[in-house]
C-alpha cells in the first residue's frame, strides 16, 4: 500500500498548508462574517465551534476529500461490522457495540456478542444494586460501604474520569477509592482509614497479569486476611473484571465474583463494559445506562452524519491539518469545567496510546508527523501557569476548549466569571495583539516613550492559535457519554488517515518486560545481568544505598 503522501489530496494539502501559512485568522474573520455560522456544529448535546482554526472553505473541502481518499467511511463500517481492524492482534474492535442501546443482533466468529453483552450488563445491575441497597453483606455480615477499584491505564482511567465527572449525580451510598500506581504509598493511603468488614476490591485487569495490579491487588489480599484472620474473606471482599478467568479463580477469586471482558474491547476504551462496574455502584445503574445511551446518540451520528457534518471527523482532520500539514507537534485539552479535571489525563492516553506510532499497517516507516502530544489542565488552573507559552511561545498549540452553559454546582457570579474567561482565552488566542496596537494602548494610559519603546515588544501576542470550542449545555451522564465518544472516534479517524494501528499498544510492553528482569536483581543479591553502563549503575547505586 503506497504512502499516505502520495495521495492526490494529501498533496493537494501540502501545498495549501504553505499558503495558509501567509494568512492570519483574525484577517479571515474580517473577511466572513458568517464564519462561525459555516464552521459550527449543533448536536443535542454540545456545540462544536472549529472556527478558530486556519482554515477556509476551501481547507475543508481539501480536508474532506483527504478523508475520502482514505476511506474512513468504508473503514468506519468495518469497525461497527466487527472486521479485524485491528490487524496486529488480528481483532475485532467492538467498544461501540457495548452501548448499542438498540441490541441489535451483532455477530463474531459465529457468536452473537450481544447476547454476551446483555448478560453481562445485568450481572453489573444485579450487583451494583445488591451493594447499593446493603443485600451484599462482607464477612462479619455488615453493609460494604466503601468499593477500591485496582487497576492501571484504561481500568483505572476510565472509570475514575467518570465518577469524578459525574460526583454531582452521586447519592454518596457508597465511597468509591482507585489505587493505580504500583508505588506503596497510594494503596497505603486508602486503605488506612477503612474498615476491612465492609470494603469490596474490584481488581480490573483484561489479561489479570499487569505487575501493578497484580502487585496492588495481593498487597490488599494481605491486608484484609490479616484483618480478618479468615482466607474465606477474599470470596466475600474481591471481585474480578478480567478477559482472563483461569487467571482470576487461580488468583483467589471466585468464579462467580469474574466479570466478562472481551478480547475485541480495548482497555482505553474499556470504561462501558464491566470495567464500568465501579461507575454503576457510585452513580446507581440508572445513570450508568444513561452514560451509555449519551454514547450510543454520539455513535449513531458517527455512522450516518456526512462527513463534511460529522464532528468526530471534524476534529480528526484539524488535528491532522493542524500538526501534520501545519507543524504543530502538540495539543491542549483545557476544560472549564472541575468536575471534568481528569479528562486530559483519559484523553491523554486515549490518543498517545492509540495513535503515538511511527510505522503504518505494514510496518513501514511513517515518513510524516503524527498524533500529536496531549496534555492539558482545568482551564483557569491552566491560564495562571502555561497560558503564557500558548499565548506568546514560539511554538503554536493548538487547543481544545471544553466548557457547559450551565454549571452542575451553580453559585452565584462563579459560572459568568469563569466563562468570561472561556470565551476571552480563545478570542485572545485566535486575535491576538500587534506592536501597533500596544504602542496606541500604552500611549492612551500616559506611559512616557521611553516606558512604551522598552516595553511593547514584550506585550505582543501574535495570535493565529487554533483551538476548537465544546459547549455542553451542562454535564450529565449523557452529555459526558456523548463527550467521551466524540473523541473515541476522533481518535479513530486519525488513526484511518494516519495508516496507524490504533488499537494495540505493543510500546508499553518493551518496558514492562525489562521492569519484570530488572525487580528479580532488585530482589536478589546478585546484579550479573547485561545492562548498558547507566542502568548498570543506577542498580548498583539504589542496592548500595539501600542497604546503607
Amino acid at each position: 500500500m503506497k504512502s499516505r503522501t502520495s495521495l492526490t489530496s494529501w498533496k493537494d494539502l501540502n501545498e495549501h498548508a504553505q499558503e495558509m501559512k501567509k494568512y492570519h485568522m483574525s484577517e479571515i474573520f474580517e473577511q466572513d462574517a458568517e464564519r462561525f455560522t459555516d464552521f459550527s456544529i449543533r448536536l443535542e448535546p454540545f456545540l462544536l465551534d472549529y472556527s478558530k482554526n486556519l482554515i477556509t472553505h476551501n481547507t475543508m473541502d481539501k480536508l474532506i476529500a483527504l478523508a475520502k481518499e482514505c476511506e474512513v467511511e468504508s473503514w468506519r463500517e468495518k469497525m461497527f461490522n466487527g472486521e479485524r481492524i485491528n490487524s496486529t492482534e488480528d481483532r475485532a474492535v467492538l467498544h461501540t457495540a457495548l452501548r448499542d442501546r438498540s441490541h441489535a443482533k451483532l455477530m463474531l466468529d459465529d457468536k452473537n456478542i450481544s447476547d454476551d453483552i446483555k448478560k453481562s450488563l445485568n450481572k453489573m445491575k444485579e450487583f451494583s444494586d445488591n451493594i447499593r441497597q446493603g443485600l451484599y453483606k462482607g464477612y462479619s455480615g455488615k453493609r460494604i460501604t466503601d468499593v477500591v477499584n485496582i487497576g492501571v491505564g484504561g481500568s483505572n482511567l476510565g472509570p475514575q474520569m467518570v465518577t469524578e465527572g459525574l460526583k454531582k449525580y452521586s447519592d454518596c451510598n457508597v465511597n468509591v477509592h482507585y489505587v493505580s500506581n504500583v508505588d506503596g504509598t497510594q494503596i497505603a493511603n486508602v486503605l488506612r482509614p477503612l474498615n476491612p468488614e465492609t470494603v469490596l476490591f474490584i481488581v480490573s485487569s483484561k489479561t489479570f497479569t499487569t505487575t501493578e495490579t497484580i502487585t496492588n491487588a495481593k498487597t490488599a489480599m494481605k491486608w484484609l486476611v490479616s484483618s480478618s484472620f479468615d482466607q474465606g474473606a477474599i470470596t466475600k471482599h474481591f471481585v474480578a473484571v478480567s478477559s482472563n478467568k483461569a487467571n482470576a479463580m487461580e488468583f483467589g477469586i471466585d468464579e462467580d465474583n469474574i466479570f466478562d471482558m472481551w478480547d475485541w474491547v480495548g482497555g482505553r476504551f474499556s470504561l462501558w463494559s464491566a470495567i464500568g462496574l465501579p461507575i454503576a455502584i457510585d452513580l446507581g445503574f440508572e445513570r450508568f445506562t444513561e452514560l451509555l445511551e449519551g454514547a450510543h446518540e454520539m455513535d449513531k451520528h458517527f455512522k450516518t452524519a456526512p462527513l463534511e457534518a460529522n464532528t468526530p471527523v471534524i476534529l480528526a482532520l484539524l488535528s491532522v491539518w493542524n500538526c501534520t500539514f501545519l507543524g504543530a507537534q502538540s495539543q491542549a485539552i483545557l476544560p472549564y469545567d472541575q468536575p471534568l479535571h481528569m479528562l486530559s489525563a483519559y484523553l491523554q492516553q486515549a490518543e498517545m496510546e492509540s495513535n503515538g506510532k511511527s510505522v503504518n499497517w505494514h510496518g513501514d516507516e511513517i515518513d510524516y508527523p503524527t498524533v500529536p502530544s496531549i496534555w492539558g489542565e482545568l482551564g483557569i488552573n491552566g491560564q495562571h501557569a502555561f497560558y503564557q507559552y500558548l499565548h506568546q511561545s514560539n511554538n503554536v498549540v493548538p487547543a481544545d476548549f471544553i466548557g457547559s452553559v450551565e454549571s452542575v454546582t451553580p453559585v452565584k457570579g462563579h459560572h459568568e466569571t469563569l466563562m468570561a474567561n472561556f470565551f476571552a482565552q480563545t478570542q485572545a488566542l485566535m486575535q491576538g495583539v500587534n506592536e501597533e496596537q500596544v504602542r496606541a494602548d500604552l500611549k492612551a494610559k500616559g506611559r512616557t516613550q521611553e516606558y512604551i519603546d522598552q516595553v511593547a515588544p514584550h506585550k505582543v501576542h501574535k495570535g493565529n492559535r487554533p483551538t476548537n470550542t465544546i459547549l455542553m449545555k451542562r454535564i450529565s451522564p449523557k452529555s459526558l457519554g456523548s463527550l467521551i465518544a466524540l473523541y473515541e472516534h476522533k481518535i479513530f479517524v486519525q488513526g484511518i488517515i494516519l495508516q496507524v494501528c490504533s488499537f494495540d499498544q505493543w510500546g508499553v510492553e518493551l518496558g514492562k518486560g525489562l521492569a519484570n528482569k530488572i525487580k528479580a536483581e532488585l530482589e536478589s543479591d546478585n546484579c550479573n545481568s547485561p545492562h548498558d553502563s547507566s542502568t548498570d549503575g543506577l542498580i548498583k547505586y539504589y542496592k548500595s544505598v539501600g542497604t546503607l
